[in-house]
C-alpha cells in the first residue's frame, strides 16, 4: 500500500472501522500523513485550524492504531490506554507562568510556584516518564510484522 492509498483507505472506507486488521503500511503512511498535517497547521499559527484538525483525525487515528494492534494479535482497544494517559496529562499539566519571564515573582512576574502547582508539576512529570515507557511499548507493538494467518480479528490485510 502507498501513501495516497493508506490515506484514501483510512480517511474514506475505514474512518470509524475498529474491526478487522491494518498492515504496517495502511497504519505507517496514515500517521505520517497525520503528522505532516499536525506540522503544516502548527506552522500556520491558526489555533483554531489546528484544533480541528486534531479533533477531526482523532477517530480515524485511533481506528487505524487499533486496527494495527489486532494486525499483530494484540486487543485493540490497547491504543485507548496512550490516549486516555495523554488526555489526563493534558489536565494535569501545570500551568504556564503569567506576568512574563522577566524574573521572577520578586521582580512581578507570577511562575504559580504555590503548592497547588508544584503537586501538579509532579504529577505532570510522572505521567510523562509513562508515556515514555508506553512510546516505546507501543512502537515496538505497532511496527511488529502481522500475524501470517488468520487470527480472531479477521484474516491477513491484502495490502
Amino acid at each position: 500500500m502507498d501513501f495516497q492509498t493508506s490515506v484514501k483507505t483510512c480517511l474514506t472506507q475505514k474512518y470509524a472501522r475498529f474491526e478487522g486488521r491494518a498492515s504496517r503500511p495502511e497504519y505507517w503512511w496514515f500517521i505520517l500523513a497525520y503528522v505532516i498535517g499536525l506540522v503544516l497547521f502548527a506552522l500556520l499559527g491558526i489555533k483554531l485550524l489546528y484544533v480541528l484538525f486534531v479533533l477531526a483525525m482523532i477517530v480515524p487515528v485511533t481506528a487505524a492504531g487499533w486496527r494495527r494492534l489486532q494486525d499483530t494479535g494484540r486487543p485493540g482497544w490497547y491504543i485507548l490506554i496512550p490516549v486516555v494517559i495523554g488526555g489526563i496529562s493534558m489536565l494535569v499539566a501545570p500551568q504556564m507562568p503569567q506576568g512574563g519571564f522577566g524574573g521572577g515573582a520578586m521582580m512581578g512576574g507570577d511562575f504559580n510556584s504555590g503548592p497547588g502547582n508544584m503537586g501538579r508539576m509532579g504529577a505532570s512529570a510522572l505521567l510523562g516518564i509513562v508515556q515514555l515507557v508506553l512510546l516505546v511499548i507501543y512502537a515496538w507493538w505497532l511496527s511488529r510484522p502481522s500475524q501470517p494467518e488468520t487470527n480472531d480479528y479477521g484474516p491477513k490485510p491484502q495490502n
